[in-house]
């Protein structure tokens, strides 16, 4: 195990100076003839055949690029699976020096190498449930510019939605991006489905299903707008009971980390020579450790998944 976690580090190591060195001779070659020189090499080298095998998985480059796509992260799905490599690699290569076995090394890599698309789900979660709130007014504003627009063009209101400034919170984000993927993108069904996966909860996919048939068909959606409207009103109290269930989740996640902490920082302080032998040169301490984390991360990612059931 200890071969394989120097390895890692010295796998970790080549990439991280060859990512430093990318970068700075990216920045340097300022000229647009010498980029678009070197975007021609990109073209026929080892990275642009890397990218080219990522995307033949198609289900898994979508779904790692809606994800991006709906926190509106300027980052591309390449170079975040490339981040969670790193991370799988450093945590290979602690989890080996640390806890020198096969069970530590394995499972903290993996720990580590999941981390990136655990916290991008955890930010995708907190930012459902802020918008939650504001989602029915937005579709009340939409409605207006809707009907006010000679009831047309989806196009047009949703234009005129965004021009009027009045949404709340991230909302005013959402249907900006929603607008400028209907306007420049192609694909009406990529776009709803993006809006859907921002949003996350059954009204929005409701809410896409009615753009779809107007943009699909150009019929008027009026009177399917004022049903969803008639809902979203009477299930407002039970939308609050829901979202006081997912608020006690997240706190129920974050709990077993707390009191993690605190137990180990009580035992420093109290016996610091102690407390350092058992955690750290003990190999049963150190187990200890790892199945806590294991544990934690266990909890957060059920806590995860019930928050996405309860949406």
């Amino acid at each position: 195990m200890l071969t394989l976690s120097y390895l890692s580090a010295a796998a970790l190591f080549f990439c991280l100076i060859y990512i430093a060195f990318y970068y700075l001779l990216l920045d340097w070659s300022t000229e647009q003839r010498m980029i678009g020189k070197l975007n021609y090499r990109l073209r026929t080298g080892l990275r642009y055949r890397l990218v080219e095998r990522f995307k033949s998985h198609d289900r898994l480059y979508r779904h790692i690029s809606e994800l991006l796509e709906a926190l509106q992260l300027k980052l591309s799905p390449i170079a975040f699976v490339a981040a969670s490599a790193l991370c799988l690699l450093a945590g290979v290569a602690v989890g080996g020096l640390f806890f020198q076995s096969v069970k530590g090394t394995l499972l903290f890599g993996c720990l580590l190498g999941l981390l990136p698309y655990t916290l991008l789900r955890s930010l995708l979660v907190s930012r459902r449930m802020q918008t939650q709130m504001d989602f029915l007014p937005a579709v009340e504003l939409f409605y207006q510019c809707y009907v006010v627009t000679g009831e047309r063009q989806v196009r047009i209101a949703l234009q005129r939605t965004i021009e009027e400034k009045r949404l709340l919170g991230p909302m005013q984000s959402v249907f900006e991006q929603l607008y400028r993927n209907l306007s420049v993108r192609g694909d009406d069904e990529a776009s709803l489905r993006l809006m859907s996966a921002a949003l996350g909860h059954v009204w929005a996919d409701y809410f896409s299903n009615i753009l779809r048939v107007a943009l699909a068909e150009g019929v008027p959606i009026s009177d399917s707008l004022r049903e969803l409207l008639g809902d979203m009103r009477k299930a407002r109290r039970a939308g609050e009971q829901e979202r006081n269930r997912l608020l006690e989740i997240r706190i129920a996640n974050f709990s077993p980390l707390l009191f993690l902490g605190l137990y180990i920082g009580i035992n420093l302080r109290y016996n610091k020579d102690n407390s350092y032998y058992y955690y750290v040169v003990d190999p049963q301490g150190r187990d200890m450790l790892l199945n806590a984390m294991l544990l934690i991360f266990a909890s957060f990612l059920m806590g995860l998944w019930l928050s996405r059931k309860k949406m």
